[in-house]
């Protein structure tokens, strides 16, 4: 399935993002947030829906506060069709963190019996980053760390599947670790497969 992701300026985009959210969020008052609106669904079906089997809005996933770092909030968001649709993630099989009111937080895809690490995104802020994994798809399927720019993104297997089949999913929790030491988990399931 292949994927592509997309910036102006690699570093200066997301430096830049991150910046500005940081900023953002720093001023803002916490008791006056509400929810982002939801975006419209796409009309096309796009090849990642194979793997994401979920809608196209993007709100932002539920989850615990964020504890420690400089006391900004460590906001992840729902992966759209749209954000799965531009990025370019080679590999024969994939993994998603999915939450449990069915959000995507994270897709990764890599071969099996590689020794290239597998590849994924997460959206942070509103910006979709790129992470990595050792291992290949079979570094991915049972609690894999992930690593990018400033994060550390865990997964952790917590349980046995609830439902039979060829992939099926697994309760499990991502967390976030952000390089300021800020942290925040979701709750969810762990699937890999076709």
């Amino acid at each position: 399935m292949p994927f592509s992701l997309r910036t102006t300026g690699p570093a200066g985009a997301l430096s830049v993002g991150a910046l500005a959210i940081t900023l953002i969020v720093g001023c803002s008052d916490p008791s006056s947030e509400s929810a982002p609106e939801p975006a419209n669904p796409s009309p096309e079906q796009p090849a990642a829906e194979a793997l994401a089997d979920t809608t196209t809005q993007e709100p932002a996933a539920p989850s615990g506060e964020t504890t420690g770092g400089d006391g900004s909030a460590i906001t992840l968001n729902a992966l759209t069709a749209e954000d799965m649709r531009q990025a370019d993630l080679p590999g024969e099989l994939g993994c998603q963190f999915t939450t449990d009111d069915g959000q995507v937080l994270l897709i990764a895809m890599g071969n099996v019996a590689s020794s290239e690490p597998a590849r994924g995104v997460v959206k942070v802020a509103g910006y979709v980053e790129p992470v990595s994994a050792p291992g290949g798809f079979d570094g991915i399927t049972d609690s894999p760390t992930f690593n990018g720019k400033g994060k550390t993104v865990r997964i952790q297997v917590t349980g046995e599947p609830s439902e039979g089949g060829e992939s099926p999913p697994r309760p499990a929790t991502l967390t976030y670790d952000r390089a300021d030491g800020a942290q925040r988990a979701w709750p969810g399931e762990w699937r890999c497969g076709p």
